[in-house]
């Protein structure tokens, strides 16, 4: 089990309503942070994924290295959180 998963989402965000549906299907909680609500947090997103596409989600390990997953992209996800 991972550390910590954060995901960056928009209000209009198909695919993260499919993120957080999927981790929480199996499981996981997740904090999560809405860029139209946050938009500060904007810069924050973008550097750890280097672009402006959502959803990302950064899967911190109990070592505190980082993955990061961009979109819905269960062939990176479902491994990055086992």
């Amino acid at each position: 089990m991972p550390k910590n998963i954060t995901i960056f989402t928009t209000n209009t965000c198909a695919y993260c309503v499919m993120v957080k549906r999927w981790l929480g299907a199996k499981g996981f909680t997740y904090e999560e942070v809405n860029l139209d609500e946050f938009p500060e947090r904007q810069q924050e997103a973008m550097q750890v994924s280097g672009q402006m596409a959502v959803p990302v989600t950064v899967i911190t390990k109990h070592d505190d290295s980082q993955e990061v997953v961009v979109g819905y992209n269960l062939a990176k996800l479902a491994p990055a959180v086992a």
